[in-house]
């Protein structure tokens, strides 16, 4: 009987173990030793991708027992799912102007940090069939572009270029991501997009990045915060302070970030 008892006792607890693997209410640990919910819930703009799946495995890595999800997308998506109550730890913008909408409807914990720069470029099919020099080229008659739509970053960026160069162009599609314009270069629907420089890094295999001076007009800041409502408030603190460690630091600058 006693026996019996015993491998009661040990299915049970196998049992209570999975149901709270399944409910997502284990602990990772922190720096400095303490405990942190198991997950850290990430929204960050479309042009992280690459740089935060990165740094979400080494968090991951650095904290065990804890699992980074990420959900990537233009960051007035984001914002607007926030502001709207959706659930999340860590909101990364493109943007200081989709931020700004974050903290000043009260969702904020503290100030956001300014932890990276990016600048545009021309994204254009591998070796550039169209000749593609600079902006002026995207006005030529035939030339195919696609842009981001004004309010996400990418778009109000590419404006503000398109302004300081005094080149007016209709594009052929509007995008609500940089990934989304970078996509239409990337299947041959259009001849350019302008992008971020670490999106045409990132699809080097398939596009061609061409520089262009006016870009240094539009530099945007991607400034970071944990959440006022965060799930997981101490997971939320660890990743950014993980974002803005050395360790952060080199994998974004290594993706053609640049430091603030």
């Amino acid at each position: 009987m006693r026996a019996a008892g015993r491998a009661r006792t040990v299915a049970a607890a196998a049992a209570i173990t999975a149901l709270v693997a399944l409910a997502g209410c284990g602990t990772g640990t922190t720096a400095d030793g303490g405990s942190m919910d198991a997950t850290v819930t990430v929204f960050a703009a479309a042009s992280l991708t690459e740089s935060f799946t990165r740094i979400g495995r080494d968090f991951e890595a650095a904290h065990p027992g804890t699992t980074v999800v990420l959900n990537f997308a233009g960051s007035a998506a984001l914002a607007a799912q926030l502001n709207q109550g959706a659930p999340a730890d860590v909101f990364a913008s493109a943007a200081t102007r989709t931020m700004t909408t974050v903290a000043e409807a009260g969702n904020a914990d503290g100030d956001p940090v300014v932890f990276v720069r990016n600048q545009l470029v021309v994204a254009v099919p591998k070796g550039n069939p169209r000749g593609i020099a600079g902006l002026a080229d995207l006005a030529r008659p035939g030339v195919k572009v696609a842009l981001c739509a004004e309010q996400v970053p990418c778009g109000a960026a590419a404006r503000t270029a398109l302004d300081a160069a005094s080149i007016a162009l209709t594009p052929v599609t509007l995008e609500q991501d940089v990934r989304g314009a970078l996509s239409k270069v990337r299947l041959g629907e259009v001849d350019a997009a302008l992008v971020y420089r670490t999106d045409a890094l990132a699809a080097a295999a398939d596009v061609t990045a061409v520089e262009f001076p006016e870009s240094a007009r539009a530099v945007n800041d991607y400034p970071i915060v944990a959440l006022r409502d965060a799930p997981n408030p101490d997971g939320a603190r660890a990743f950014v302070a993980y974002v803005r460690s050395e360790r952060g630091r080199a994998v974004l600058t290594g993706a053609g970030f640049q430091a603030p």
